[in-house]
């Protein structure tokens, strides 16, 4: 009886964390959705089912290169390192969506809530940050990059 139980909590751990493993070191490029243009590479790591991306590399000429509209810590850091997604977790029982989140716009220093989904082959990250409701938001598509 200790074994099946033993074996059905690893089980559900490791369901838990498959989702955010999809995302887990992986890397995006972020494509502004007023222009069109590719900003950034972002990569995602996973730390207790929680995932956070951080800024690899700036790929527009005129992304701002340091983040000085971001108050606190990290006002005036370099966007290069920068971590910008928080707390993005996958929603239980719905395939390849996430919410939970926060995600920073080092361009205004905002700080939005953040959910999305990953398409089915894995390649297109489609973002919504908002303000309270969904309603009241952005959407990003990201192309996967790796």
């Amino acid at each position: 009886m200790r074994r099946l139980i033993l074996m059905s909590l690893m089980m559900a751990v490791s369901a838990a964390g498959f989702a955010a493993d999809q995302l887990n070191g992986s890397t995006w490029k972020t494509i502004d959705d007023k222009t069109g243009k590719p900003r950034a590479i972002v990569k995602f790591t996973e730390v207790n089912g929680a995932l956070s991306g951080t800024v690899q590399t700036l790929l527009d000429k005129d992304a701002t290169r340091i983040c000085t509209s971001c108050s606190g810590s990290l006002k005036n850091k370099p966007v290069i390192g920068l971590t910008i997604v928080h707390g993005l977790k996958p929603v239980s029982g719905v395939n390849n969506s996430y919410d939970y989140g926060s995600i920073l716009d080092p361009k205004t220093g905002k700080t939005y809530k953040l959910k999305g989904t990953l398409s089915d082959d894995g390649k297109v990250l489609n973002l919504r940050g908002y303000l309270g409701i969904s309603l009241l938001g952005r959407n990003q598509t990201w192309q996967r990059a790796n």
